[in-house]
């Protein structure tokens, strides 16, 4: 996938700008959501196994690359916290501050709220539950953009565009962005985890079989398909979802779900 966006860079340098969002939001930014999850897959150190952990960093910083966004290095630690503490008011920065769901609980807002999710993701921990960079983070930073800087002035600020825009649309009002509703907000009254079984996971390393991927976090996205058919009596009769974009659109007209729709717990680590 990063090869084939490397090819896209050339063929979209002299490209008109309708074009360049144009197909930035139908291909190149399907690439990169992609890519997004597969360094979802090796935040769990799924790529090289768990003995070479450092392997996993250097291929998630290379899968970086086409996305335009540094955040391969930093989505690991937030995200396996999310795991170890789902819900958890201060640790698990995938649910949506007390602002926003104040802010965006009406059609029009939630619509924005959608639109602007990649936001919203990216910055919400560095406001909520900020940490120290590590050498790593610094790392991934400089390297992505010195390869955003080198792709400027090779190929021109056409080319760095597809990239970002293709990114920051695919995260937002766009098909494939429908997991990121799908996976934890609460359309059945206390259920808090759904899967997705549905053709997109072919393109997004089955990251829809969501309830397979907490209760087996370790087991790589090719085979959560198989994780479900053998344990079939766990997950058949669990409300699931049958398509992302019917989920997006239930989120934005239904006045029963919003940004505020997920089941939070009270934080109780330790006061110092």
């Amino acid at each position: 996938m990063v090869l084939v966006q490397f090819t896209m860079f050339y063929i979209m340098k002299n490209q008109s700008w309708t074009m360049i969002f144009l197909v930035a939001y139908c291909f190149g930014g399907v690439i990169n959501h992609s890519l997004m999850l597969a360094i979802h897959e090796i935040a769990h150190n799924l790529a090289f196994g768990h003995t070479r952990p450092m392997a996993n960093r250097l291929l998630g910083m290379f899968a970086n690359l086409p996305i335009g966004l540094p955040f391969s290095i930093t989505f690991k630690g937030y995200h396996l916290e999310h795991h170890k503490y789902q819900g958890d008011e201060v640790l698990d920065t995938d649910i949506p501050t007390y602002v926003e769901a104040k802010l965006f609980c009406t059609t029009f807002g939630k619509f924005v709220w959608v639109l602007l999710q990649p936001l919203f993701y990216a910055f919400r921990p560095v406001f909520t539950y900020p940490k120290p960079p590590t050498l790593l983070e610094v790392v991934n930073v400089i390297i992505q953009l010195s390869f955003n800087g080198l792709v400027c002035y090779t190929l021109g600020v056409k080319v760095l565009v597809y990239m970002l825009a293709g990114s920051l649309m695919a995260m937002g009002l766009h098909p494939v962005a429908g997991h990121f509703i799908s996976e934890h907000y609460m359309f059945r009254k206390g259920f808090e985890t759904y899967s997705y079984y549905g053709c997109l996971n072919k393109i997004t390393f089955n990251v829809g079989y969501h309830n397979e991927h907490h209760d087996f976090p370790f087991v790589p996205g090719s085979r959560l398909p198989e994780v479900k058919r053998i344990a079939a009596e766990y997950y058949d009769n669990l409300p699931q979802h049958h398509s992302w974009v019917a989920v997006l659109y239930d989120f934005i007209m239904d006045p029963e779900i919003g940004p505020y729709a997920r089941i939070k717990r009270k934080h109780r680590g330790l006061s110092t």
